[in-house]
């Protein structure tokens, strides 16, 4: 197997200079989501707070925002201080990171940029080659014709052929309009680096945000694709609260909940139930996961589920963002 070809858990060679020190064990993974056109019900990002705050990460600087916002677009925040004194909080994207057992994971939270979106990608991956990252794993959601009722469906492509066969995931074959997440990706791949994209179908309507189903979704495969148990706290059940919240508001309108069984009936159809074994094992490997992190104590969560790919886009509604 090449070194192109490596999962990326594989222990990283030792280079001299680094800023930070290699993880001991796995490769450094860079994980980002960026708040926008990439970001349905705010699932994507949603799901990179959610990792900062179970993995106790820790904030290694932000881009200067002067350099890549339209602030007539995404505008400064005012507040006032605990010391009552006004403060402005500009849109910026910040980089973090997460020092697990065996692995250092860096975050990147953002704003998708108006303006330099290669200066900008160059800049985050000059940072994810001072921290030693082989990997870069993308984060988006979509809005698309599937039911809230289903498993959210997750789709999982790579540009990298190693990865593709390895981790089972599909070749990128999007031709359209994309976002930073395409972008950041696609420069991520010419720089040698190995680069995974996850998208989750968020139903187009409950666009809304918070989309806590399609959250719980993403980190699900993302603890697949790493490797690492995700502490999913309260998430399980503000899934399911969120799913019977939406049932109440569609048995209340005849035409909303004839065309979610519509949107039923047509994933049922077209897709066969997912193959009990291999769900089985992986959910077993997760708990097996967890319980070890536990010490053997109780689960700290059930993950979310996943289905097969959702196209984008609806009746009456620009297309949505690709799935690069």
């Amino acid at each position: 197997m090449t070194d192109a070809q490596q999962e990326p858990n594989l222990r990283p060679g030792p280079e001299a200079g680094d800023p930070v020190p290699r993880p001991s064990v796995r490769q450094t993974v860079m994980i980002a989501a960026f708040e926008g056109w990439n970001d349905a019900g705010s699932a994507a990002t949603s799901a990179l707070t959610h990792l900062g705050e179970v993995w106790g990460s820790e904030k290694l600087r932000e881009l200067d925002p002067e350099e890549y916002h339209d602030f007539q677009v995404n505008r400064p925040y005012v507040s006032v201080g605990d010391d009552g004194q006004r403060v402005i909080t500009w849109p910026t994207t910040s980089v973090s990171v997460c020092r697990l057992a065996e692995r250092t994971v860096v975050l990147v939270h953002g704003i998708e940029p108006s303006m330099r979106w290669r200066h900008y990608c160059e800049e985050l991956l000059g940072i994810a080659d001072e921290l030693g990252v082989r990997t870069v794993v993308t984060l988006g959601a979509l809005l698309a014709d599937v039911p809230h009722t289903r498993p959210i469906p997750m789709t999982a492509t790579s540009e990298s052929v190693g990865l593709q066969s390895v981790l089972d995931v599909e070749p990128n074959t999007y031709q359209g309009p994309t976002g930073i997440v395409g972008v950041l990706q696609h420069e991520a791949s010419q720089r040698g680096l190995q680069s995974v994209s996850l998208w989750a179908a968020v139903p187009h309507y409950v666009a809304n945000p918070p989309s806590p189903k399609a959250t719980l979704a993403i980190l699900t495969r993302i603890e697949e694709l790493l490797g690492e148990p995700v502490p999913m706290g309260a998430l399980p059940d503000d899934a399911v609260a969120w799913q019977h919240g939406v049932d109440e508001l569609a048995a209340e309108d005849t035409e909303i909940s004839e065309y979610v069984q519509q949107l039923e009936e047509a994933k049922d159809t077209a897709e066969l139930p997912e193959a009990s074994g291999d769900a089985i094992a992986r959910e077993f490997e997760r708990y097996l996961r967890r319980r070890d992190i536990n010490g053997g104590g109780r689960d700290s969560g059930g993950p979310g589920g996943s289905g097969g790919p959702g196209g984008p886009g609806g009746p009456g509604r620009e297309p949505g963002p690709d799935k690069s």
